[in-house]
């Protein structure tokens, strides 16, 4: 299969706290190395719960009031992503008392760092720290750290999220997605024409990926 000259676009619709999107993210990534295609990659911002309280929610009880899930249901969750994130080289740790928490000023810290051609690297850091290392990402003086780790400005960062210069940006791109009918993440936009949602398996997103390069080849 001949692959495109350029790299695929793929616009990613995801949140820092969802466990689906970096499954989904690093099934995308093996396909991609196992086609040999290219891919220019953009993140966007999506809130899986907007009207998260600041202080946050432990997430077991979290999970059961949103959705129903049971003590013995979240259980098997975890084993289940624990097994798929090991199996694409992700780690998740999950524990009892780890907490679901606001996302908002993350994506302001993403959006920040994306100007700085940085934005896929700290998309990364933040899956780490938080499904890793369960870390507050909704604490500016966490997320300043972790932007430092991947050598952005700590201090610019805490500024930008203590002055919420990119806020107005981030509701703004978060209601573009939403009007484009995006309800679920994540959701991926490949070519700006072909959308997927749900973390598909590395063989679909392969698949995916073929027929793509099938196009640009015709």
């Amino acid at each position: 299969m001949a692959h495109p000259t350029t790299p695929i676009r793929i616009d990613i619709v995801s949140d820092v706290v969802c466990p689906w999107c970096i499954i989904g993210y690093k099934q995308l990534e093996r396909a991609l190395q196992e086609t040999k295609t290219a891919a220019d990659i953009h993140w966007h911002p999506f809130e899986l719960n907007p009207q998260m309280a600041q202080e946050g929610e432990n997430l077991r009880e979290h999970l059961a009031a949103k959705y129903g899930t049971t003590p013995e249901g979240s259980r098997r969750a975890r084993a289940r992503l624990t097994e798929l994130g090991a199996e694409l080289g992700f780690v998740f740790d999950y524990t009892d008392d780890m907490r679901m928490v606001n996302t908002f000023r993350a994506h302001q810290l993403l959006k920040w760092a994306e100007e700085h051609g940085r934005g896929h690297d700290l998309q990364m850091a933040l899956f780490a720290a938080f499904f890793a290392e369960r870390l507050d990402l909704n604490d500016p003086a966490v997320l300043a750290r972790v932007a430092a780790r991947i050598g952005l400005d700590g201090d610019e960062a805490l500024a930008i999220l203590t002055d919420g210069r990119y806020a107005e940006d981030v509701r703004q791109d978060e209601q573009f997605w939403i009007s484009r009918g995006i309800e679920g993440v994540p959701a991926m936009i490949f070519d700006e024409k072909y959308l997927v949602v749900g973390a598909q398996g590395v063989d679909n997103y392969r698949s995916i990926l073929e027929k793509i390069a099938g196009a640009h080849a015709a």
